[in-house]
């Protein structure tokens, strides 16, 4: 039966105006950074800036410590993503296609793992990377980070692995292939709609993360970019143009990262949860 006029309208309309409003301060955020000073300070605002300047991106990059930071949180956030996906794959596929004793149980501890604030751990987590002496050093950050992304991966993953049917291993295998063969031929080319979802899942979790690098990483070259952009507007004051080219150079890589992956990503969140 044919839907009528307004019941094909009104899902539509909805779904723009939270389009809308989702997308209107990120486009603010953005046009503000290209704002001359005097567009920003205006009374009346400047919906569309015609005379954009990157003066203010500029002021940000040079600010201190900028391109250290920056590359801090791409090492930190680029191995803990790789370290999850390399474990949670492997772990996904045992899970999926082995049975042994205990099985539930570690698919329950992943799950509540998930479930868990890592922000009420802050205080443990400081006191276990103090007494080791790694305190403003990459390695704590990087394998807390993967921790935090690695739950997720591999339940997302386990879906995925339980989707692809045995019998192509096992073809596989008849033909001459090893187990190790048949699953990087085979199966892991299957997985890519998976390993792409956890992967933009683990990028924005370690790249956004806060709490902990503002404890454990405190000297000023030892952080990582969302602690350069809590201290941005103290060191620039009402510099609002600075703060949004600082804020839109924060976001820009997720931004990308999102726009490249969105379609395979979001189709691997939606099988990765329904099968398996």
């Amino acid at each position: 039966m044919k839907r009528s006029l307004a019941g094909r309208i009104w899902p539509n309309a909805t779904a723009a105006v939270l389009a809308l409003v989702f997308a209107f301060p990120v486009y603010w955020m953005f046009a503000t950074a290209f704002k001359p000073t005097q567009d920003i300070l205006s009374e009346d605002p400047v919906w569309f800036p015609l005379h954009g300047t990157f003066s203010h991106f500029v002021t940000a990059v040079d600010a201190p410590n900028f391109w250290r930071l920056a590359g801090n949180s791409v090492l930190v956030t680029v191995v803990a993503v790789g370290l999850s996906l390399l474990i949670g794959l492997c772990g996904s596929f045992a899970i999926a296609r082995m049975r042994f004793k205990g099985r539930k149980g570690i698919l329950l501890t992943f799950m509540v793992a998930q479930m868990a604030p890592w922000e009420v751990m802050v205080i443990s987590i400081y006191m276990i990377v103090r007494d080791a002496d790694l305190l403003n050093s990459l390695l704590p950050l990087t394998f807390f980070y993967m921790l935090m992304v690695l739950p997720f991966t591999l339940l997302t993953l386990r879906g995925y692995v339980a989707a692809v049917p045995k019998e192509l291993e096992e073809s596989a295998m008849v033909d001459g292939c090893s187990r190790r063969q048949a699953f990087v031929k085979v199966v892991l080319p299957l997985l890519a709609p998976g390993l792409m979802a956890t992967s933009l899942f683990g990028f924005i979790t370690a790249w956004n993360e806060f709490p902990l690098v503002l404890v454990l990483n405190k000297e000023p070259g030892a952080g990582t970019l969302p602690l350069w952009l809590s201290q941005f507007q103290t060191q620039f004051g009402n510099d609002w143009g600075a703060t949004m080219a600082a804020a839109s150079l924060f976001a820009l890589p997720i931004l990308v990262l999102f726009l490249f992956l969105q379609r395979k990503a979001v189709g691997g969140l939606t099988s990765g949860a329904v099968k398996g």
